[in-house]
């Protein structure tokens, strides 16, 4: 049961849809993000958390979640050329960039796009 007061869930107490994706973006912080990586096998580093916050901040801004075309545009124009390919995103996001760090950052799961 949640009071009004309590400021985080745990991943069990969140409310989530049925592929496990937060369903409200305001219950969303970097101990809950952390718990939802271990959940899916990511050990969280810098370059993780640049990707997350990038999108988390493009979502509240756009109100969309951006697709990997849209995420690798993006992140060349605001990390890096070096960083903006999907070889090194699925590296980081195994089981696909998008999807995988849009669940972590708390936010619905991007529309696919070819």
């Amino acid at each position: 049961m949640h009071t009004k007061n309590k400021i985080s869930y745990t991943y069990e107490e969140v409310e989530k849809d049925s592929e496990g994706y937060l369903k409200r973006t305001k219950d969303w912080n970097i101990l809950l993000a952390k718990e939802i990586a271990q959940k899916e096998n990511i050990n969280l580093n810098s370059d993780h958390w640049k990707v997350i916050i990038f999108i988390r901040k493009f979502y509240l801004q756009f109100n969309i979640t951006p697709s990997m075309r849209m995420l690798i545009k993006s992140i060349k124009e605001k990390i890096g050329k070096s960083k903006s390919n999907s070889i090194y995103l699925f590296k980081l996001f195994p089981k696909g960039p998008a999807e995988q760090a849009s669940k972590i950052a708390g936010i619905p799961k991007p529309v696919k796009c070819l």
